[in-house]
């Protein structure tokens, strides 16, 4: 999508307020013991109490109203009766529609105690985020989110997933650009442009970079033996930094 009046973007900063709070509250609310269904419950309550939908759950039909992986997986996670534990990584997506607009927003936690590796992985994967927020504007060649990701992963000794990617977001879940890879592309000579809106989000992993499909048909996992964080904003280029629409504030 590329915002075209002061009405998209006011209704893209409604949506996108949304999404970050129901992230907060669930992120409040989990404790040792919970479901991620339950889980899963408290967000659509939330969802529902502001007049909005699952995005995933609209459009791709899943089986939840967010996306929850723990531990070894990285993302689509389906709520069910896994039980939350002391120490688990936990990744919260969130994605929702009002209005005929759409937002997506996500971020890693970890129930405590947590060990140094998932500290640090956290730290490096949300710094890969801002560091990348920092260089976006009008003009900017796409493949340096990419890049900007790539070079802070391997600074701290991480890997990207690298079929997992960025994307457009405005009027979908998912529309053009297309996929926005996590590595230095030099083949792809797309621009970003004034008003484009776009998430960025970096998963970065211990040692994974790729990942393989579960037998849910759904939940997206690594081997056992890794760990992986994400996080994601959705936001609007413009002339100068980004406007963050994802946030609470």
């Amino acid at each position: 999508m590329t915002i075209e009046t002061e009405y998209d973007l006011e209704k893209l900063k409604v949506i996108g307020k949304i999404v970050a709070q129901t992230i907060k509250l669930m992120s409040d609310s989990m404790e040792v013991g919970m479901t991620t269904a339950e889980l899963d419950s408290i967000g659509r309550k939330f969802l529902e109490l502001n007049g909005a939908r699952s995005a995933p759950e609209l459009v791709y039909n899943f089986p939840g109203a967010t996306c929850i992986s723990v531990n070894e997986a990285v993302a689509h996670g389906v709520p069910d009766k896994t039980v939350l534990k002391a120490g688990d990584m936990i990744n919260i997506d969130v994605s929702a529609e009002l209005d005929g607009y759409f937002a997506d927003s996500g971020s890693s936690f970890i129930i405590p105690p947590h060990t140094k590796m998932q500290k640090e992985l956290l730290r490096a994967t949300k710094q890969a985020l801002n560091k990348s927020i920092e260089e976006v504007r009008n003009g900017v060649a796409i493949n340096m989110i990419g890049k900007t990701i790539e070079r802070h992963a391997r600074k701290n000794g991480f890997t990207v997933i690298r079929d997992l990617g960025s994307h457009g977001v405005g009027r979908n879940i998912h529309e053009a650009p297309e996929f926005i890879a996590p590595y230095y592309d030099k083949n792809d000579k797309r621009i970003l442009k004034d008003g484009m809106v776009i998430t960025i989000e970096p998963f970065l992993s211990t040692g994974a970079e790729y990942i393989k499909q579960d037998k849910d048909g759904w939940t997206l996992k690594t081997d056992k033996k890794y760990l992986s964080a994400q996080f994601e904003h959705t936001m609007v280029i413009t002339k100068k930094k980004p406007i963050l629409i994802t946030v609470c504030d």
